[in-house]
């Protein structure tokens, strides 16, 4: 069964609307790319589409309560609910510093997450 969808290049700043035919395997630029850099992103998209995951982690005992977290690579998209679920079950205790990671291998991707932030302990009175 050939699917055919347009997809919006995001590569450069002209967004072109590209035209792509494929069965899951091959792949056929029909027409709208303006250069060749939109082939491979549309390539990539219409074949293997992956997504950078941000968001927040709960935080025990820390001057704030969340701590924003990103993959370490882009997710595979039928990943990103499994990814999410591990993410929305997990807390870490503060101190957490940036670049440390969270999660190894999250939803078995062989992607960790990361954090973005520094959180201190919290200070008690």
């Amino acid at each position: 069964m050939t699917d055919e969808r347009n997809i919006t290049c995001i590569v450069c700043p002209i967004g072109c609307k590209i035209l792509v035919k494929t069965d899951g395997a091959q792949f056929e630029i029909v027409g709208g790319n303006k250069c060749k850099r939109g082939i491979e992103y549309a390539r990539s998209e219409a074949l293997d589409p992956r997504r950078m995951l941000t968001t927040s982690i709960l935080v025990n005992d820390g001057e704030w309560p969340l701590v924003s977290v990103k993959s370490s690579k882009p997710v595979p998209e039928e990943k990103l609910f499994s990814v999410l679920k591990e993410v929305g079950g997990t807390a870490v205790k503060a101190p957490v510093k940036s670049g440390q990671t969270i999660i190894k291998n999250a939803a078995n991707t062989g992607i960790d997450i990361v954090a973005t932030k520094t959180v201190l302990t919290k200070e008690v009175d």
